[in-house]
């Protein structure tokens, strides 16, 4: 005889949490709220794999609503279930879409992490109505937006992904521009990654992609990788070569290429990019 629901429930909660789930356990993981760990590990799988279930949606943005302090014998910071869920959403395509008011709050949370990973949400399920308060945040520019915050490592705003959002969104218009434009002079090369990204996507201009290959010379190997995944997630085919030649890991070579074929599927030179991903087999 099958269990009754609230028993299977239970049962699914008591998984340990690096075991592997099912979608079922995953919901019911989310739904519970006695144990910010289970959530937490719940709101990563729902968007590893991105469920299409129409219980997910609800209980993301149920997740995404409890911003409060947590126990921190729990084991989960602050906040730390909010964010994961805030990143399912945005991989969940045209069903996230219905989080998107939710995110758009998101961004004016103090939690610099959460505002980051809504930006990225946002970005990732194309919200166009989140162009306007994002350019917002970086309209100050890298002198405030851009500004170091006293006594941390991190920017008053978190402009990477701001910007990278921005480019993944794609409405170029010269009001937007303008906003993004002046990141690509920031101290920070990540910063100027980012912004080189945005603007190749949202006008095509070369300039903005040999800022990136550019990049791609930089002494630090975190830097070479960023300007590689921005070449990829661009699509710029010109990259091709100094893509293959970077002094970086050939798994984010691959990666990059990839992005390359998958931005101009069925343009001129697909050949040459297969036959040089494998090569980098």
């Amino acid at each position: 005889m099958a269990a009754p629901h609230g028993q299977q429930a239970e049962a699914a909660i008591g998984t340990p949490i690096g075991t592997p789930i099912t979608e079922a356990e995953a919901l019911a993981r989310l739904m519970q709220a006695d144990d910010p760990s289970q959530q937490y590990y719940a709101a990563w799988w729902l968007g590893r794999m991105r469920c299409q279930h129409p219980d997910a949606v609800p209980l993301l943005i149920g997740a995404l609503r409890q911003r409060r302090p947590r126990d921190p014998g729990a084991g989960v910071e602050e906040n730390a279930v909010a964010r994961n869920a805030a990143r399912a959403l945005g991989k969940l395509g045209p069903a996230g879409r219905q989080a998107i008011d939710d995110l758009l709050a998101v961004l004016d949370d103090p939690d610099d992490g959460l505002r980051e990973a809504a930006a990225r949400a946002l970005g990732e399920l194309g919200a166009e109505q989140a162009v306007a308060p994002i350019c917002r945040l970086l309209a100050s520019g890298p002198q405030q937006a851009g500004a170091i915050r006293a006594g941390t490592p991190r920017l008053m705003e978190p402009c990477e992904a701001l910007l990278e959002a921005l480019g993944d969104i794609g409405c170029g218009s010269a009001s937007v521009l303008a906003v993004v434009e002046p990141y690509v002079d920031h101290e920070r090369p990540l910063i100027r990654s980012a912004a080189a990204r945005a603007l190749l996507r949202l006008s095509g201009e070369a300039r903005w992609g040999e800022l990136l290959v550019a990049l791609l010379d930089h002494p630090q190997l975190q830097v070479r990788r960023a300007a590689l995944m921005d070449l990829g997630a661009a699509g710029w085919r010109p990259a091709l070569e100094p893509i293959r030649r970077t002094l970086a890991e050939n798994s984010l070579k691959l990666m990059a290429l990839k992005g390359l074929v998958e931005q101009g599927s069925g343009e001129p030179g697909d050949a040459v990019l297969l036959a040089c991903m494998d090569e980098l087999l």
